[in-house]
Protein backbone atom coordinates (compact mmCIF):
# COMPACT_ATOMS: atom_id res chain seq x y z
CA UNK A 1 0.00 0.00 0.00
CA UNK A 2 1.20 3.49 -0.83
CA UNK A 3 1.42 5.73 2.22
CA UNK A 4 -0.25 9.11 1.55
CA UNK A 5 2.21 11.96 2.00
CA UNK A 6 0.09 14.76 0.52
CA UNK A 7 -3.06 16.28 2.01
CA UNK A 8 -5.27 18.34 -0.32
CA UNK A 9 -7.31 20.58 1.95
CA UNK A 10 -10.25 22.60 0.72
CA UNK A 11 -10.46 25.91 2.52
CA UNK A 12 -13.35 28.36 2.84
CA UNK A 13 -13.35 32.05 3.73
CA UNK A 14 -13.93 31.10 7.38
CA UNK A 15 -10.44 29.57 7.46
CA UNK A 16 -9.52 26.96 10.02
CA UNK A 17 -12.89 27.21 11.76
CA UNK A 18 -14.59 25.70 8.71
CA UNK A 19 -12.33 22.63 8.51
CA UNK A 20 -13.43 19.17 9.59
CA UNK A 21 -11.65 17.43 12.45
CA UNK A 22 -9.80 15.20 9.97
CA UNK A 23 -8.71 18.17 7.83
CA UNK A 24 -7.43 20.01 10.92
CA UNK A 25 -5.44 16.94 11.95
CA UNK A 26 -3.87 16.64 8.48
CA UNK A 27 -3.02 20.35 8.50
CA UNK A 28 -1.44 20.15 11.95
CA UNK A 29 0.64 17.12 10.95
CA UNK A 30 2.09 18.77 7.83
CA UNK A 31 5.72 19.86 7.81
CA UNK A 32 5.10 22.17 4.86
CA UNK A 33 1.92 24.02 3.87
CA UNK A 34 1.57 25.32 0.30
CA UNK A 35 -1.15 27.66 -0.91
CA UNK A 36 -1.95 31.11 -2.14
CA UNK A 37 -1.00 34.00 0.15
CA UNK A 38 -4.68 34.44 1.10
CA UNK A 39 -4.96 30.77 2.07
CA UNK A 40 -1.79 30.86 4.14
CA UNK A 41 -3.05 33.94 6.00
CA UNK A 42 -6.45 32.34 6.66
CA UNK A 43 -4.89 29.45 8.61
CA UNK A 44 -1.91 31.44 9.97
CA UNK A 45 0.60 29.06 8.39
CA UNK A 46 3.63 30.88 9.80
CA UNK A 47 7.06 29.43 9.04
CA UNK A 48 5.56 26.28 7.50
CA UNK A 49 3.86 28.26 4.77
CA UNK A 50 5.13 28.45 1.21
CA UNK A 51 3.23 30.40 -1.47
CA UNK A 52 2.55 28.94 -4.91
CA UNK A 53 5.03 30.09 -7.53
CA UNK A 54 3.85 32.62 -10.12
CA UNK A 55 3.04 31.46 -12.74
CA UNK A 56 1.36 28.43 -11.16
CA UNK A 57 3.52 25.29 -11.24
CA UNK A 58 3.11 21.97 -9.40
CA UNK A 59 6.85 21.17 -9.53
CA UNK A 60 7.37 22.65 -6.06
CA UNK A 61 4.93 20.16 -4.52
CA UNK A 62 6.14 17.15 -6.49
CA UNK A 63 9.71 17.84 -5.37
CA UNK A 64 8.61 17.28 -1.76
CA UNK A 65 7.34 13.73 -2.39
CA UNK A 66 7.81 11.64 0.74
CA UNK A 67 7.52 14.52 3.21
CA UNK A 68 4.31 15.49 5.03
CA UNK A 69 2.83 18.22 2.83
CA UNK A 70 -0.51 20.01 2.89
CA UNK A 71 -1.80 21.91 -0.13
CA UNK A 72 -4.54 24.47 0.42
CA UNK A 73 -7.16 25.12 -2.25
CA UNK A 74 -10.37 27.11 -2.38
CA UNK A 75 -13.39 24.89 -1.72
CA UNK A 76 -13.20 21.61 -3.59
CA UNK A 77 -9.59 20.94 -4.73
CA UNK A 78 -10.88 18.88 -7.66
CA UNK A 79 -13.25 21.47 -9.14
CA UNK A 80 -11.15 24.09 -10.92
CA UNK A 81 -8.55 23.54 -8.20
CA UNK A 82 -4.99 22.35 -7.70
CA UNK A 83 -6.10 18.79 -6.94
CA UNK A 84 -6.60 17.80 -10.56
CA UNK A 85 -3.31 19.39 -11.64
CA UNK A 86 -1.42 17.41 -9.00
CA UNK A 87 -3.23 14.08 -9.27
CA UNK A 88 -2.18 13.49 -12.89
CA UNK A 89 1.42 13.26 -11.62
CA UNK A 90 0.64 10.98 -8.66
CA UNK A 91 -0.42 7.40 -8.04
CA UNK A 92 -3.65 6.58 -6.28
CA UNK A 93 -2.98 6.46 -2.57
CA UNK A 94 -0.32 9.19 -2.54
CA UNK A 95 -2.81 11.81 -1.42
CA UNK A 96 -5.82 12.34 0.81
CA UNK A 97 -8.41 14.97 -0.03
CA UNK A 98 -10.55 17.01 2.35
CA UNK A 99 -12.93 19.01 0.13
CA UNK A 100 -14.98 21.94 1.36
CA UNK A 101 -18.05 23.42 -0.36
CA UNK A 102 -17.02 24.95 -3.68
CA UNK A 103 -17.77 28.54 -4.68
CA UNK A 104 -20.30 27.08 -7.11
CA UNK A 105 -22.10 25.30 -4.28
CA UNK A 106 -22.10 28.37 -2.06
CA UNK A 107 -23.40 30.59 -4.87
CA UNK A 108 -26.15 28.16 -5.89
CA UNK A 109 -27.23 27.79 -2.26
CA UNK A 110 -27.52 31.56 -1.89
CA UNK A 111 -29.54 31.97 -5.11
CA UNK A 112 -31.65 28.84 -4.73
CA UNK A 113 -30.48 27.50 -8.09
CA UNK A 114 -30.37 23.79 -8.91
CA UNK A 115 -26.65 23.26 -9.45
CA UNK A 116 -27.22 20.49 -11.99
CA UNK A 117 -29.09 22.97 -14.21
CA UNK A 118 -26.39 25.67 -14.11
CA UNK A 119 -23.27 26.03 -16.27
CA UNK A 120 -20.27 26.18 -13.90
CA UNK A 121 -17.30 27.74 -15.65
CA UNK A 122 -13.84 28.84 -14.54
CA UNK A 123 -13.13 32.15 -16.26
CA UNK A 124 -10.18 33.12 -14.07
CA UNK A 125 -7.82 31.84 -16.77
CA UNK A 126 -10.08 31.37 -19.80
CA UNK A 127 -11.62 33.63 -22.46
CA UNK A 128 -15.11 34.97 -21.85
CA UNK A 129 -16.16 33.44 -25.18
CA UNK A 130 -16.15 30.09 -23.35
CA UNK A 131 -19.59 31.21 -22.17
CA UNK A 132 -21.12 31.53 -25.64
CA UNK A 133 -22.63 28.02 -26.00
CA UNK A 134 -24.26 28.40 -22.58
CA UNK A 135 -25.95 31.76 -23.12
CA UNK A 136 -29.62 31.86 -24.08
CA UNK A 137 -32.71 33.57 -22.63
CA UNK A 138 -33.07 32.65 -18.93
CA UNK A 139 -29.98 30.38 -19.03
CA UNK A 140 -27.97 30.45 -15.81
CA UNK A 141 -24.23 30.33 -15.29
CA UNK A 142 -21.82 30.61 -12.38
CA UNK A 143 -18.37 31.90 -13.26
CA UNK A 144 -15.18 32.04 -11.22
CA UNK A 145 -13.37 35.31 -11.92
CA UNK A 146 -9.78 36.44 -11.53
CA UNK A 147 -10.52 39.77 -9.78
CA UNK A 148 -12.87 42.75 -9.70
CA UNK A 149 -11.46 44.10 -12.95
CA UNK A 150 -12.36 40.86 -14.69
CA UNK A 151 -15.96 41.19 -13.49
CA UNK A 152 -16.16 44.62 -15.13
CA UNK A 153 -14.61 43.25 -18.35
CA UNK A 154 -17.09 40.35 -18.38
CA UNK A 155 -20.01 42.78 -18.09
CA UNK A 156 -18.69 44.74 -21.08
CA UNK A 157 -18.26 41.52 -23.07
CA UNK A 158 -21.84 40.46 -22.31
CA UNK A 159 -23.11 43.83 -23.53
CA UNK A 160 -21.10 43.46 -26.75
CA UNK A 161 -22.67 40.02 -27.31
CA UNK A 162 -26.21 41.41 -26.94
CA UNK A 163 -26.74 40.23 -23.35
CA UNK A 164 -26.79 43.68 -21.73
CA UNK A 165 -30.17 43.07 -19.97
CA UNK A 166 -28.79 39.94 -18.23
CA UNK A 167 -29.03 39.98 -14.46
CA UNK A 168 -25.66 39.66 -12.72
CA UNK A 169 -24.78 38.89 -9.12
CA UNK A 170 -21.25 39.85 -8.08
CA UNK A 171 -20.41 37.49 -5.22
CA UNK A 172 -17.32 38.26 -3.15
CA UNK A 173 -15.63 36.16 -0.44
CA UNK A 174 -18.59 33.80 -0.14
CA UNK A 175 -19.00 31.95 3.14
CA UNK A 176 -16.82 34.24 5.25
CA UNK A 177 -17.02 37.42 7.31
CA UNK A 178 -16.14 39.58 4.27
CA UNK A 179 -18.98 38.15 2.13
CA UNK A 180 -20.65 40.73 -0.09
CA UNK A 181 -23.24 40.16 -2.83
CA UNK A 182 -24.46 42.89 -5.17
CA UNK A 183 -26.79 42.61 -8.15
CA UNK A 184 -27.37 44.64 -11.30
CA UNK A 185 -27.62 44.12 -15.05
CA UNK A 186 -24.62 43.63 -17.28
CA UNK A 187 -25.32 46.99 -18.94
CA UNK A 188 -25.32 48.83 -15.62
CA UNK A 189 -22.24 47.04 -14.26
CA UNK A 190 -20.33 47.73 -17.47
CA UNK A 191 -20.67 51.48 -16.82
CA UNK A 192 -19.55 51.28 -13.19
CA UNK A 193 -15.89 51.46 -12.08
CA UNK A 194 -14.29 48.11 -11.19
CA UNK A 195 -14.82 47.33 -7.53
CA UNK A 196 -14.65 44.29 -5.26
CA UNK A 197 -12.51 41.88 -3.33
CA UNK A 198 -11.21 38.41 -4.14
CA UNK A 199 -12.20 35.65 -4.38
CA UNK A 200 -15.01 36.77 -6.63
CA UNK A 201 -17.60 34.93 -8.71
CA UNK A 202 -20.38 36.10 -11.01
CA UNK A 203 -23.82 34.56 -11.36
CA UNK A 204 -25.57 35.24 -14.66
CA UNK A 205 -29.23 34.94 -15.57
CA UNK A 206 -29.07 35.61 -19.30
CA UNK A 207 -31.41 37.94 -21.17
CA UNK A 208 -31.31 39.84 -24.42
CA UNK A 209 -29.82 37.98 -27.36
CA UNK A 210 -31.36 34.63 -28.43
CA UNK A 211 -27.86 33.16 -28.15
CA UNK A 212 -25.75 31.01 -30.43
CA UNK A 213 -27.38 28.00 -32.17
CA UNK A 214 -26.16 24.65 -30.90
CA UNK A 215 -26.84 22.63 -34.06
CA UNK A 216 -24.02 21.97 -36.51
CA UNK A 217 -24.00 24.26 -39.50
CA UNK A 218 -23.58 27.62 -37.76
CA UNK A 219 -24.35 30.78 -39.77
CA UNK A 220 -21.51 31.70 -42.13
CA UNK A 221 -21.54 35.24 -40.67
CA UNK A 222 -20.00 33.94 -37.44
CA UNK A 223 -16.74 33.24 -39.28
CA UNK A 224 -14.40 35.79 -40.85
CA UNK A 225 -13.24 34.37 -44.19
CA UNK A 226 -11.98 35.21 -47.67
CA UNK A 227 -14.40 32.89 -49.44
CA UNK A 228 -12.42 29.79 -48.39
CA UNK A 229 -15.11 28.35 -46.14
CA UNK A 230 -17.35 25.30 -46.16
CA UNK A 231 -20.79 26.91 -46.43
CA UNK A 232 -23.37 26.22 -43.74
CA UNK A 233 -25.36 23.35 -45.36
CA UNK A 234 -22.18 21.59 -46.54
CA UNK A 235 -20.61 22.10 -43.13
CA UNK A 236 -23.61 20.50 -41.43
CA UNK A 237 -23.42 17.42 -43.68
CA UNK A 238 -19.65 17.24 -43.21
CA UNK A 239 -19.82 17.43 -39.40
CA UNK A 240 -22.44 14.69 -39.46
CA UNK A 241 -20.06 12.47 -41.43
CA UNK A 242 -17.09 13.33 -39.17
CA UNK A 243 -19.23 12.36 -36.13
CA UNK A 244 -17.41 14.28 -33.35
CA UNK A 245 -17.08 12.46 -30.04
CA UNK A 246 -15.86 13.67 -26.66
CA UNK A 247 -12.08 13.65 -26.26
CA UNK A 248 -11.28 12.91 -29.92
CA UNK A 249 -8.68 14.59 -32.14
CA UNK A 250 -9.39 15.98 -35.62
CA UNK A 251 -6.97 16.76 -38.43
CA UNK A 252 -8.39 19.57 -40.60
CA UNK A 253 -6.33 19.57 -43.80
CA UNK A 254 -6.75 22.88 -45.58
CA UNK A 255 -7.99 24.74 -42.50
CA UNK A 256 -9.22 27.85 -44.34
CA UNK A 257 -11.44 29.87 -42.00
CA UNK A 258 -11.35 27.09 -39.39
CA UNK A 259 -15.12 26.61 -39.47
CA UNK A 260 -15.01 22.79 -39.55
CA UNK A 261 -12.49 22.57 -36.69
CA UNK A 262 -14.38 25.14 -34.62
CA UNK A 263 -17.70 23.34 -34.99
CA UNK A 264 -15.98 20.02 -34.18
CA UNK A 265 -14.66 21.57 -30.93
CA UNK A 266 -18.02 23.10 -30.03
CA UNK A 267 -19.78 19.78 -30.59
CA UNK A 268 -17.44 17.52 -28.61
CA UNK A 269 -16.29 18.24 -25.02
CA UNK A 270 -12.56 17.72 -24.31
CA UNK A 271 -11.89 17.28 -28.04
CA UNK A 272 -8.95 18.77 -29.90
CA UNK A 273 -8.25 19.75 -33.48
CA UNK A 274 -5.10 20.33 -35.50
CA UNK A 275 -5.49 22.54 -38.53
CA UNK A 276 -3.00 22.23 -41.39
CA UNK A 277 -2.87 25.44 -43.39
CA UNK A 278 0.02 26.62 -45.57
CA UNK A 279 -1.34 30.16 -45.96
CA UNK A 280 -0.21 32.21 -42.94
CA UNK A 281 -2.96 34.81 -43.37
CA UNK A 282 -5.69 32.16 -43.42
CA UNK A 283 -4.09 30.43 -40.44
CA UNK A 284 -4.19 33.65 -38.43
CA UNK A 285 -7.80 34.30 -39.47
CA UNK A 286 -8.80 30.80 -38.34
CA UNK A 287 -7.07 31.40 -35.01
CA UNK A 288 -9.02 34.64 -34.54
CA UNK A 289 -12.30 32.83 -35.36
CA UNK A 290 -11.48 30.19 -32.76
CA UNK A 291 -10.77 32.87 -30.16
CA UNK A 292 -14.06 34.64 -30.91
CA UNK A 293 -15.99 31.40 -30.35
CA UNK A 294 -14.06 30.33 -27.24
CA UNK A 295 -12.21 27.24 -28.50
CA UNK A 296 -8.74 28.60 -29.34
CA UNK A 297 -7.14 26.69 -26.45
CA UNK A 298 -8.11 23.39 -28.12
CA UNK A 299 -7.08 24.27 -31.69
CA UNK A 300 -3.49 23.80 -32.81
CA UNK A 301 -2.53 25.27 -36.16
CA UNK A 302 0.38 23.88 -38.18
CA UNK A 303 1.38 26.40 -40.84
CA UNK A 304 2.65 23.82 -43.27
CA UNK A 305 1.61 21.91 -46.36
CA UNK A 306 0.12 18.43 -46.41
CA UNK A 307 1.23 15.71 -46.66
CA UNK A 308 4.78 16.85 -45.77
CA UNK A 309 3.83 18.34 -42.41
CA UNK A 310 1.72 15.45 -41.10
CA UNK A 311 4.40 13.07 -39.81
CA UNK A 312 5.15 15.06 -36.65
CA UNK A 313 1.51 15.52 -35.60
CA UNK A 314 -0.31 13.58 -32.90
CA UNK A 315 -2.39 10.92 -34.61
CA UNK A 316 -6.06 11.72 -35.25
CA UNK A 317 -9.38 9.99 -34.66
CA UNK A 318 -10.88 11.75 -37.67
CA UNK A 319 -9.57 13.64 -40.70
CA UNK A 320 -11.23 16.26 -42.88
CA UNK A 321 -9.87 17.22 -46.30
CA UNK A 322 -11.54 20.42 -47.42
CA UNK A 323 -9.67 20.90 -50.65
CA UNK A 324 -6.47 20.04 -52.47
CA UNK A 325 -6.97 16.28 -52.33
CA UNK A 326 -4.40 14.39 -54.38
CA UNK A 327 -3.13 10.86 -54.92
CA UNK A 328 -0.04 11.67 -52.86
CA UNK A 329 -2.08 13.07 -49.97
CA UNK A 330 -4.53 10.16 -49.80
CA UNK A 331 -1.70 7.61 -50.06
CA UNK A 332 0.30 9.26 -47.28
CA UNK A 333 -2.78 9.64 -45.12
CA UNK A 334 -3.86 6.02 -45.55
CA UNK A 335 -0.48 4.76 -44.36
CA UNK A 336 -0.10 7.31 -41.56
CA UNK A 337 -3.40 7.33 -39.64
CA UNK A 338 -4.40 4.50 -37.28
CA UNK A 339 -6.91 1.85 -38.22
CA UNK A 340 -10.40 3.03 -37.32
CA UNK A 341 -9.75 6.68 -38.26
CA UNK A 342 -12.72 8.35 -39.94
CA UNK A 343 -11.80 10.23 -43.13
CA UNK A 344 -14.13 12.73 -44.81
CA UNK A 345 -13.08 14.55 -47.98
CA UNK A 346 -14.99 17.14 -50.01
CA UNK A 347 -14.34 18.01 -53.65
CA UNK A 348 -15.75 20.42 -56.24
CA UNK A 349 -13.47 19.60 -59.21
CA UNK A 350 -13.86 16.83 -61.77
CA UNK A 351 -10.31 15.69 -61.08
CA UNK A 352 -11.01 15.24 -57.38
CA UNK A 353 -14.31 13.51 -58.14
CA UNK A 354 -12.45 11.00 -60.31
CA UNK A 355 -9.88 10.49 -57.54
CA UNK A 356 -12.57 9.85 -54.94
CA UNK A 357 -14.48 7.49 -57.23
CA UNK A 358 -11.38 5.37 -57.71
CA UNK A 359 -10.41 5.34 -54.04
CA UNK A 360 -13.95 4.55 -52.90
CA UNK A 361 -14.10 1.62 -55.33
CA UNK A 362 -10.91 0.27 -53.76
CA UNK A 363 -11.31 1.21 -50.07
CA UNK A 364 -15.09 1.36 -49.69
CA UNK A 365 -16.97 3.98 -47.71
CA UNK A 366 -19.75 6.27 -48.90
CA UNK A 367 -19.66 8.48 -51.96
CA UNK A 368 -22.17 11.33 -51.79
CA UNK A 369 -22.98 14.09 -54.28
CA UNK A 370 -24.54 17.19 -52.72
CA UNK A 371 -26.45 19.54 -55.03
CA UNK A 372 -27.81 22.74 -53.55
CA UNK A 373 -29.75 25.62 -55.04
CA UNK A 374 -30.81 28.87 -53.40
CA UNK A 375 -33.59 31.25 -54.39
CA UNK A 376 -32.35 34.57 -55.83
CA UNK A 377 -34.07 37.56 -57.49
CA UNK A 378 -34.86 36.98 -61.16
CA UNK A 379 -36.25 40.19 -62.55
CA UNK A 380 -39.39 40.95 -60.56
CA UNK A 381 -39.62 37.36 -59.40
CA UNK A 382 -37.26 34.73 -58.01
CA UNK A 383 -35.51 31.69 -59.41
CA UNK A 384 -33.16 28.95 -58.31
CA UNK A 385 -29.41 29.56 -58.49
CA UNK A 386 -27.41 26.35 -58.22
CA UNK A 387 -24.15 26.14 -56.32
CA UNK A 388 -21.29 23.99 -57.52
CA UNK A 389 -22.05 20.38 -56.55
CA UNK A 390 -19.88 18.93 -53.82
CA UNK A 391 -18.76 15.31 -53.89
CA UNK A 392 -18.04 13.87 -50.46
CA UNK A 393 -16.19 10.66 -49.78
CA UNK A 394 -16.34 9.32 -46.22
CA UNK A 395 -14.60 6.15 -45.14
CA UNK A 396 -13.19 4.45 -42.04
CA UNK A 397 -9.53 3.49 -42.39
Amino acid sequence: MIEPWLSLIGLGENGRDGLSTAAKAALDAAEIVIGGPRHLDLIDAGARGRPWPVPFDVTQVLGLRGRRVAVLASGDPFWHGAGGSLAVHLELGEWRAFPAPSTFSLAAAHLGWRLEEVACIGLHAAPYARLLPHLAPDARALCLMRDAGAVHALANWLVAQGFGPSRLWRMEALGGPRERITTSTAAVLANMPPDGIAPVAVAIQAAGSPGMPLATGLPDELFAHDGQISKRPIRAVTLSALAPRAGEHLWDIGLGSGSISIEWLLAAPRSHATGIESDAIRAERARANAEALGVADRLTIATTRAPEGMNSLDRPDAVFIGGGASEALLTALWHLVPEGTRIVANAVTLESETLFARWSAEKGGQLLRIDLAEAHPLGRMRGWQSARPVVQWSVTR
